[in-house]
Order: structure tokens, then C-alpha cells, then sequence
């Protein structure tokens, strides 16, 4: 199938000014770029029109972008796909589909699997996995240290080497100075990131939510923002001493924020990510014991949500990911302290950008843009992130006005559990294609010609997401 996708507005830092312009797309690939395109469509096919709102002739299909901004797929640097292991949290083929429905064409998948991602077996296993039942492009990430102990390095040149991005232990902070030396030293000629979950576990002590008035008022036991800036304290200076590539997932603090951009200011290779809860909420969501809003690290004071926004507009934080982290209803409807942190975030996250950071004017829309694909791609190695003329057509078209209220039934991840139920958003992807290949339109996923909808295949899921393509 070839595509024209015509009249929107382009969004694609690589390819500089905003525009509007038209896509060809042929083999997979972007043939095109340029304004007035359609010319060159009609002379090759006949059009005519169709119900889907595309039209087209034998083998090419115009969508009509107007009024929509056409963007790079869209890649999330941090996801929990739970796969092999906790298939009842999620798979890679829910994960995925979760995934698309939110407009990322791409996932780096986190090594926390069960078996632990730390050896060649299961880096192969994912992507193999992927292969078959996957319905966007899945990059897996290899654990730093075996079964992420923290005690001694995994192969990481067997991880590399069978096709591992970057190297984590997420979730599990390398408590040992010396062999969180040895792993930035060794993945240095792998040109591999470090990616890492700082947090000072002895300091965060039994805490289950920042320490602070909300977690004095209910009586929770609190987790200091020391926690984790003595962590990233640590690790920059381990990078600066060894010139390895640190990243630095979840940044939830205005103390990290602060030592990252003096780090940067001082020439060391760090770069660092925020997530749509840590720069939208803060830890008056714990109130009522709301099991969805406990995260790792923990939802913060005001203060803090402000510096990550500042961090964000002034690019000491390059990339926003979601730390999509999926738990089961079963494993949430427990006493708050004994709930697991995390959150699902790939079918909310772009909306949360668009809502949150772009109309209140923290980020341009440009800038939001490439915090979701060019700058994941530099930091990652990826041919993606961009719409320049021979790559992959892995492409994202928005509706910025398009209002909608998140209804987690909806989603087609296996797990639910957001904190943002209920709420109304504006803007939100319409059209995600990944190598060519429509697999998601107006909130549902297309596969195989077939739409699919809520997982479940329930009548209360297929009527709400008809709902949220209607919203608007």
C-alpha cells in the first residue's frame, strides 16, 4: 500500500521550520516530502472516495490530514511490557497495541522481566516475540547487573550483541560505587547508556509517598527528595570520572533537576527523562489512599513539579517518558503501603503533553515533539525519530482541539490502574503508522484489517472508545 498523507501541519525538528506539507509514502519507506504532493499521487491511480475518510486509487490511499499536525512516530524510552514473566500485568502484544493507541510507533522495553533480561536468551526471546505479536517497533533493554542484584556485571557485550539498546537495572539502584564505575567504564565501547533509577534505598527506608505535609497529614511514611538526589550526586560524578553515557529515568525532584543541569553545564554525558505524572501531579493525589498514585519515585511537592517543568522548557530534561508500569486491579485494591508503585501511562501520556505543557506554554509544540522522538532516538542509536526521506514511515498525526475524558476501560492494556481516570484532556493521537502500516485510527487498533477495540471485547469497551473518538 502506498499513502499520501496530505495538508498537515509537519512537526519534524529534522527537518526544520514547521509546515504544512504532504508525505508520500512507498515500500514502508518516506518517498516524499514536500508541499503539493498530490499531484503526483492522482497521476499515478485513480481516486476515489471511501467511508474511512481516506480516499485513493489501486494502490494508494490519500489521508486527509487538514487541520492535524503530522509528527515523527513517537518513542517511549520507558516501558514495562512485563513480558516473560507477569503476562497477567501485561504482554508485549497488549503492551504494544497500548502502545499504539497512544500514538508511539516505538518501546524500549525495561529488563525487569522474570527471568531477568540479563543474558543473550532473553533479549531474543523479546525480540523475537515482538516480531510475531507485536504491533509497534520494541527495543529491549539488558539488565546491568545479573538478576539485578547488584553484585556482579551481566555480559554486556552478550547483551549487545544480541541486540540490547541500553543497559538498567530499573528499579533496583546499584547501591555499590565501584561497580556502577565498572558499568559505565564497560558499556562505554558499546556505545550503550546507562540508565538509571536513582534512589538511596537505606535513606528511603520502609517509605511509600514523599515525605511531607500530605504524607504527616495521613499518616504514611514519607520518602525525603534526598533520596534521590544523593544518587544522582553519585552517578554524575561516576560519569564525569569515566566519560560513560548516563541517563537518568524519572526525574522527580528540584534538587536533581539542579545537579543535572550543572553536570551539564560541565560537560558530562548525562541526559535525563520526566514522566507526564511527575510534571502534572503532585502527592496531594495520595489523598484518599489512591493505590494509582503510588509511584517509584514518588509523586512530589509542588515545588518539585514546577522544577521538572522548568528542567523540561530549558532542556536540562531531554526526553518524557512514561514509565509505564501495569499492575493487575488484584494487586492495587490493597492497604496503600502494601500496593506496588507504578502506572500504566502509554494511552494518556501524549494528551498529558499536549494538555499540560503545550497549551499552558511550558514547551512549544516543536519542543514537546522532540522530547518524544528525535532526542530518544540520538540517545538510544535509533534510525527513527524523524520523517526525512528514506527512513521508516513511522509517523504520529495529531488532533490538538480534540477534547476527551480518560475512561481506563477504554484502554487495551491489560492493567488499569492510572490516576487519571475521569479526567478531561484536550488533544490526542488520531493516527498512528508504523513502517507504512496503519495500526491505530481514531482510538482503535487496526490489525490485519480488523479494528480492535478494549481488550475484553466487552460492549461497556467498544462503547467508550467509539466514545472518545466522538468526543471531539
Amino acid at each position: 500500500m502506498r499513502y499520501l498523507v496530505k495538508g498537515g501541519l509537519v512537526v519534524d525538528p529534522a527537518l526544520g521550520p514547521e509546515g504544512r506539507r504532504d508525505i508520500l509514502i512507498e515500500d514502508g519507506k518516506v518517498a516524499a516530502v514536500g508541499e503539493d504532493l498530490a499531484a503526483t499521487g492522482e497521476a499515478r491511480g485513480s481516486r476515489k472516495a471511501s467511508h474511512d475518510g481516506h480516499s485513493g486509487g489501486d494502490d494508494l490511499k490519500v489521508i486527509d490530514a487538514t487541520g492535524k499536525v503530522v509528527v515523527p512516530g513517537l518513542i517511549d524510552m520507558h516501558v514495562h511490557l512485563r513480558e516473560p514473566g507477569r503476562e497477567d500485568e501485561e504482554t508485549i502484544h497488549s503492551g504494544t497495541r497500548a502502545a499504539a493507541r497512544g500514538g508511539f510507533t516505538g518501546v524500549v522495553a525495561m529488563a525487569n522481566t522474570s527471568p531477568v533480561a540479563d543474558n543473550g536468551a532473553v533479549v531474543d526471546f523479546v525480540r523475537e516475540k515482538a516480531r510475531r505479536e507485536g504491533l509497534v517497533n520494541v527495543y529491549p533493554v539488558g539488565a546491568v547487573t545479573k538478576g539485578q542484584k547488584g553484585e556482579e556485571l551481566a555480559e554486556i557485550g552478550e547483551l549487545a550483541g544480541a541486540g540490547a539498546i541500553a543497559l538498567s537495572d530499573d528499579g533496583h539502584p546499584i547501591a555499590n560505587a565501584g561497580l556502577m564505575r565498572r558499568a559505565l567504564e564497560y558499556a562505554g565501547p558499546f556505545n550503550l547508556p546507562v540508565i538509571v533509577h536513582a534512589e538511596d534505598k537505606d535513606l528511603a527506608g520502609d517509605g511509600v509517598m514523599h515525605e511531607g505535609f500530605v504524607s504527616l497529614k495521613l499518616g504514611l511514611k514519607g520518602i525525603p527528595a534526598a533520596t534521590e538526589e544523593v544518587m544522582i550526586a553519585r552517578d554524575l560524578l561516576l560519569a564525569e570520572m569515566t566519560g560513560g553515557r548516563l541517563h537518568i529515568a524519572h526525574v522527580s525532584t528540584a534538587g536533581a533537576v539542579e545537579l543535572i543541569r550543572q553536570a551539564k553545564r560541565r560537560g558530562v554525558r548525562v541526559t535525563a527523562e520526566a514522566t507526564p505524572h511527575h510534571f502534572t501531579l503532585t502527592d496531594e493525589a495520595v489523598f484518599g489512599y489512591n493505590t494509582n498514585a503510588r509511584v517509584s519515585p514518588p509523586l512530589r511537592a509542588a515545588e518539585d513539579v514546577a522544577a521538572v517543568r522548568a528542567g523540561l522548557a530549558d532542556g536540562t530534561i531531554d526526553v518524557i517518558a512514561t514509565d509505564h508500569a501495569p499492575h493487575t486491579r488484584e494487586e492495587k485494591a490493597v492497604e496503600f503501603d502494601l500496593a506496588p508503585p507504578g502506572m500504566v501511562g502509554l494511552e494518556t501520556a501524549v494528551a498529558l503533553v499536549l494538555t499540560e505543557l503545550v497549551a499552558r506554554g511550558v514547551l512549544s509544540l516543536r519542543e514537546a515533539v522532540a522530547k518524544l522522538t528525535a532526542n530518544p532516538a540520538k540517545i538510544l542509536g535509533l534510525a527513527a525519530g524523524t520523517l526525512q526521506v528514506g527512513v521508516l514511515a513511522d509517523l504520529t498525526i495529531l488532533d490538538l482541539e480534540r477534547e476527551w475524558v480518560v475512561d481506563t476501560r477504554a484502554f487495551v492494556s491489560r492493567s488499569r490502574n492510572s490516576p487519571f481516570e475521569g479526567r478531561r484532556l484536550r488533544g490526542m493521537p488520531v493516527l498512528t503508522m508504523v513502517g507504512g502500516k496503519v495500526v491505530a485510527r481514531d482510538g482503535r487498533i487496526v490489525a490485519d484489517g480488523e479494528e480492535k477495540m478494549a481488550e475484553d471485547g466487552s460492549a461497556a469497551g467498544r462503547g467508550v472508545v467509539a466514545g472518545w473518538a466522538a468526543n471531539g
